[in-house]
């Protein structure tokens, strides 16, 4: 794509899903409005969400050198206490995106430059730079064999000569990956479905048979936009919430870092605990179950041949919800990190339905409207969006307990890799 067209598509992006900076804005959440819009075009929400992670534990690791507040998460640097926060963040980021896309890498080192432009020349400013480069190679070296990109080798179940759906699936491979925080990707794997000859499995199937359709005649026009808006996935449905937040509490540099690096490890965890329990037990989804509806062995199930959801159905097996984690996750670390569900109004515009806004001043509220919306999108049964939710919660508690923690004093850090 030529650099004049992705220039006005990243510029038209980020007027998308941050309309107009605040003057509260900082280097944090402007270098994740940059990176949340030069990963949009990664293919797969978790990918992208993978990229984030990883530009904000260096932005966190930076900043966090200069004021060591909180344990790092890969390594604390010696640097002067004069060093820029900004300039170290930015270069951080930057050094991040640019490593991870070579081939972008003019656009960023010039948005790199812009930041840089705006600090004033010194030893403070190149202090900065220094050490915003060598976080950021950190992190891309950390990350650089940890199962992300593994070939997809998943194998389909079927038979000799029998016709199967050749769509390549996606996620197949992250059940191997290497967590930013859990121990393992099975660490919060969740019991079996709902059997399919249990009432709970009916009551479910019916629910989203009727709800879910593409031609639904039960669902209001007011669901059927929420399962539109939430058809968008990835961190540009989730990290225009954190980044409000950081702006609407004023919140310093590196209480910004902390909080957008643990809300950005939280949901890529989500993600790789989700495709582990996903791919562990393969349940088949919606639209295989109710044009099978004859097969379950449940007399409360009718079949519905020619049924279909309002959109295509994702390419993964269907327990647990994927975007339950996710916005549970997102709900898990905010509230461990506020002390709070209420939280100051957020609002998300949606790319799959322009124009359309959703404001929330509640986590349980945001949290259920997107499982919610799965359901009435015809992709996930009940049982699915209230395991994928907790299991959410469970993983965003748990990386604020296990990484970035607060310490008492420069001396009782700790790091995986000190210098």
């Amino acid at each position: 794509m030529p650099v004049i067209l992705r220039t006005v598509l990243l510029t038209l992006t980020l007027n998308l899903i941050w309309p107009a900076a605040p003057v509260v804005a900082n280097v944090i959440t402007d270098w994740d409005t940059k990176a949340v819009a030069f990963v949009g075009a990664v293919p797969g929400g978790a990918m992208a969400q993978r990229e984030l992670a990883m530009v904000h534990i260096a932005m966190f690791d930076a900043v966090n050198s200069i004021e060591p507040r909180y344990r790092p998460y890969l390594s604390q640097l010696s640097v002067p206490k004069t060093t820029s926060h900004e300039a170290a963040a930015a270069s951080a980021a930057a050094g991040v995106l640019a490593g991870l896309h070579p081939d972008r890498a003019g656009e960023i080192k010039a948005a790199l430059a812009s930041d840089l432009a705006g600090i004033a020349d010194g030893d403070a400013k190149l202090d900065g730079v220094k050490l915003g480069e060598a976080s950021a190679a950190k992190v891309l070296q950390a990350r650089a064999n940890d199962g992300a990109n593994a070939p997809d080798a998943y194998r389909p179940k079927t038979k000799p000569g029998a016709y199967i759906s050749t769509s390549i699936t996606v996620g197949s491979a992250w059940q191997s990956m290497t967590p930013f925080a859990m121990a393992k990707p099975s660490q919060f794997r969740p019991q079996p479905p709902v059997a399919l000859n249990s009432k709970d499995w009916a009551a479910d199937y019916n629910e989203i048979r009727a709800d879910g359709g593409k031609a639904s005649t039960t669902r209001s026009p007011q669901q059927t936009e929420t399962a539109r808006f939430w058809l968008m996935v990835g961190p540009l449905a989730y990290h225009p919430v954190p980044r409000q937040i950081v702006m609407a509490k004023q919140m310093s540099v590196i209480d910004s870092a902390r909080f957008m690096a643990l809300f950005a490890v939280a949901l890529t965890d989500a993600y790789i605990a989700v495709f582990d329990a996903k791919y562990h037990y393969e349940f088949w989804r919606p639209i295989t179950a109710i044009r099978n509806g004859d097969i379950d062995g449940n007399p409360d199930t009718d079949i519905e041949a020619t049924w279909q959801p309002i959109d295509g159905t994702p390419m993964h097996p269907e327990y647990p919800c994927a975007h339950c984690i996710e916005s549970g996750a997102a709900a898990g670390v905010m509230e461990a990190l506020l002390g709070s569900k209420d939280i100051p109004e957020v609002s998300v515009t949606s790319l799959t339905l322009p124009g359309v806004t959703h404001r929330w001043t509640n986590l349980d509220a945001f949290a259920t409207e997107i499982a919610n919306a799965r359901i009435w999108s015809g992709f996930h049964y009940r049982f699915s969006t209230r395991v994928g939710t907790e299991m959410g919660r469970e993983i965003g508690r748990y990386a604020v307990e296990s990484v970035m923690q607060p310490v008492i004093g420069r001396s009782s850090a700790s790091s995986r890799t000190k210098e």
